[in-house]
């Protein structure tokens, strides 16, 4: 039996995927060139707080709400022709998630190097 690392994993997603920094992430949302999609679990918007003009989604549902007949895009909560930005606590979920998106068949997709840690740095607002 073979199974990977989670070291394995990400270092892996990380030469296939798309990752911007925090400062260009909140280029893309002033441009409103983005859907800013936050993937950590929900206590931990309650202990940390939340990013200003993101979405919810937690990792666990991420493939079911980004699914394009799901009721999340039906209701016009997310644009399909603009690109997915995500962000997890740190960077390692959020890796993982994009390199999912891919396999969904996602082209304009990207995570956000250093997740929350590198935003609540930034010029995001955590409200």
């Amino acid at each position: 039996m073979n199974i990977k690392s989670i070291q394995t994993l990400v270092s892996e997603a990380m030469q296939e995927i798309k990752t911007i920094d925090a400062d260009e992430a909140f280029k893309m949302v002033e441009e409103n060139n983005c859907n800013l999609i936050d993937i950590r679990e929900a206590r931990e918007l309650e202990n940390t707080g939340s990013v200003e003009n993101s979405v919810h989604i937690s990792r666990g549902m991420m493939e079911i709400f980004l699914d394009p007949n799901s009721a999340f895009f039906q209701q016009g909560k997310l644009d399909q022709n603009k690109e997915m930005v995500l962000f997890c606590a740190g960077g390692v979920r959020s890796a993982l998630a994009v390199k999912a998106l891919h396999n969904m068949g996602y082209e304009k997709v990207s995570h956000i190097e250093g997740g929350f840690g590198a935003i609540s740095q930034s010029k995001f607002k955590i409200i």
